[in-house]
């Protein structure tokens, strides 16, 4: 009878130590999120990911395939543009795609890392005549939940 007694307190403190693990862990993993289905590129695809670093930035890495060429756009634009609303309630800028060079052009892909002290709660992209926008003026083609 104390055998199995043992045995079950056992199983139970080695079940709690593996979820204490587990809880710790998956704390430091990056966060990811799928981008949406778009109704203004249907085929587009891509994930990003966010992982907050030793410096206590976030670190964020963009992959999207199938994303066509923003001249082929209704309307047409001239670039992509990333951005983020952050947990202090602004939307901000983080970087633009250009798809008339290198890989993008051949194969519809695009990546994007980038770093910023801000926490991200969302991520979109906008179809943009220029890269400097201080505000999203554009065509919304991508955006993922809210993390």
């Amino acid at each position: 009878m104390k055998t199995k007694t043992l045995n079950s307190l056992t199983k139970k403190i080695g079940v709690a130590f593996f979820a204490l693990i587990i809880a710790f862990t998956v704390d430091s993993c990056a966060t990811k999120a799928m981008f949406l289905t778009s109704s203004v590129v249907p085929a587009a695809q891509g994930s990003v990911k966010v992982k907050k670093d030793k410096n206590k930035n976030y670190a964020i890495k963009i992959y999207i395939y199938n994303l066509a060429q923003v001249e082929r756009l209704q309307p047409p634009a001239q670039t992509y543009v990333i951005w983020m609303n952050t947990n202090d309630g602004k939307t901000r800028n983080i970087g633009c795609l250009d798809s008339n060079k290198g890989t993008f052009s051949k194969n519809l892909r695009a990546s994007l890392k980038t770093v910023t002290s801000f926490k991200p709660i969302k991520i979109f992209i906008t179809a943009e005549n220029t890269d400097n926008m201080t505000y999203p003026s554009g065509q919304v083609v991508l955006t993922t939940n809210n993390f």
